[in-house]
């Protein structure tokens, strides 16, 4: 699980702390494996292409989990490149937005499975990095990504009671995210660039479950927490309130 959304150091702001002079992630995040995108994994897959595989750590955990499939990383910074090498079976050290992958041997259609792990909300146009890894997906082959989801009830509090968008080291308003999503809004983008969307798993925080759980099973919910008042919520907006994350699936349409 992610740490808090609003996670940084006391006594500096988040931009003095995690951003490198080329603007690049912050290093806490290198060694991150998202297990519940590694649990959506239904089949064994063959080759999977890993975009922004920082040190290639969700990489190795894959392969120990499926032994048979060989992870191809796409990483720019060369640092966690070079670690990653050492994890996975080939790493191109590569912005996602040039990276050649016929140079690199890689024909259309060469992977069964693509893993966009905590990357797309750091892109400039992730919209185009996704149309331009379209054609090396097999027909078929399964997409998975971990996208923040900025409708959270936690997050919509510090903005429209307390009037707050603070960056942090890490979470929903990490310092290096340019780009942010809803549910909707993540539907949209693999849709528009040519996939076929296939559903969502939400990722919920601790203090968060007991609301997600309250909420099933009910017609309408209301929410009322200081001076935050919801109503008329259905199950399906309280569940994606109380998700910090979605893991999305989505198919090579």
């Amino acid at each position: 699980m992610l740490p808090s959304m609003t996670d940084s150091p006391a006594n500096a702001p988040a931009w003095k702390t995690c951003l490198d002079v080329e603007g690049q992630n912050a290093s806490h995040y290198l060694d991150y494996v998202n297990v519940h995108l590694l649990a959506c994994i239904a089949q064994p897959p063959r080759h999977v292409l890993e975009l922004g595989c920082n040190a290639g750590a969700l990489g190795q955990e894959l392969k120990k989990r499926h032994p048979g499939a060989k992870v191809v990383g796409i990483e720019a910074g060369r640092a966690a490149a070079d670690v990653a090498a050492t994890r996975l079976d080939q790493v191109i050290c590569s912005r996602l937005e040039d990276v050649d992958l016929p140079g690199h041997g890689f024909q259309r259609g060469a992977f069964d499975l693509m893993i966009a792990a905590d990357i797309l909300e750091h892109l400039v146009n992730p919209w185009n990095v996704l149309v331009r890894m379209r054609p090396f997906l097999a027909p078929d082959a399964i997409v998975l990504a971990s996208i923040p989801n900025v409708r959270n009830l936690g997050l919509l509090e510090q903005l429209a009671v307390h009037g707050r968008w603070d960056y942090a080291e890490r979470g929903l308003l990490d310092v290096t995210h340019l780009r942010f999503f809803t549910l909707s809004g993540m539907r949209r983008m693999f849709e528009e660039t040519g996939y076929r969307f296939e559903g969502q798993v939400p990722v919920v925080s601790q203090d968060m479950l007991e609301l997600q759980r309250t909420a099933q099973g009910q017609a309408m919910v209301d929410i009322t927490g200081g001076r935050l008042r919801l109503v008329g919520l259905t199950p399906a907006e309280v569940n994606e309130l109380c998700a910090f994350q979605f893991i999305i699936r989505a198919r090579s349409a």
